[in-house]
């Protein structure tokens, strides 16, 4: 796998990496993320709500509020049908098996996602969502259910961009670091899970280490 070049390339490795997930578990709890500033997600959103929406797999887009859902609809009326806000999919819940993609739910939606899932039989699908927030659940039983929610999750797709640095995981493969170097991004290193911010910087640090070794070696060489 490879750093997407563009954000159709990217578009192309979440999908598919997605399929690969809901083959893996077609009811499961699964996240997409692309973290690039001032991405406008709705239309990435509906993109690939079209492509994964077919006869035998019904798709549904859940916006966090009815505003947010009533733009969508605008944008791409021939969709109209498979898009919701997520209190609207409350109060209808018309099909326990349909794919959920949740659009970039936050912390305050956190209680609607939570609700969303209960009893859900199909998956769900969280798009850009970060739904995690330190100030919500003070005592320990909300803070105990809320961990155990979380933890229910796991990644479809990932890239992240860093300082000098991209994060990308596509399933069902490792994590992978790349590092910029002056000639491009190059493949710094694998993680089985989801790096700590430490374990970044260190493989950032050592692979940096590292190539200033190669090329004090070749200065030697060359005046050996």
């Amino acid at each position: 796998m490879s750093l997407p070049v563009d954000l159709a390339a990217a578009e192309a490795q979440l999908l598919s990496a997605l399929e690969s997930a809901l083959t893996e578990n077609a009811k499961g709890r699964w996240t997409t993320e692309m973290r690039f500033e001032g991405l406008r997600f709705t239309p990435v959103a509906l993109r690939l709500q079209r492509q994964l929406d077919r006869p035998g797999r019904r798709c549904q887009l859940l916006f966090s509020d009815a505003g947010a859902a009533a733009l969508a609809k605008r944008d791409a009326p021939d969709q109209s049908v498979s898009i919701d806000s997520l209190a609207d999919w409350l109060a209808r819940n018309i099909d326990p098996e349909r794919l959920l993609l949740a659009v970039t739910p936050g912390p305050p939606d956190y209680e609607d996602v939570e609700a969303v899932c209960s009893g859900h039989q199909g998956a769900v699908v969280l798009l850009n969502g970060r739904l995690e927030d330190a100030a919500v659940g003070i005592g320990s039983v909300a803070r105990e259910r809320r961990r155990g929610f979380m933890a229910a999750w796991r990644s479809a797709y990932t890239l992240q961009p860093l300082a000098n640095a991209a994060l990308l995981h596509t399933h069902p493969n490792d994590w992978e670091l790349y590092r910029l170097d002056p000639d491009g991004y190059r493949l710094a290193a694998r993680f089985e899970k989801r790096p700590a911010p430490e374990e970044l910087d260190e493989a950032l640090v050592s692979g940096s280490q590292a190539g200033l070794r190669a090329v004090d070696r070749f200065v030697r060489e060359l005046n050996g």
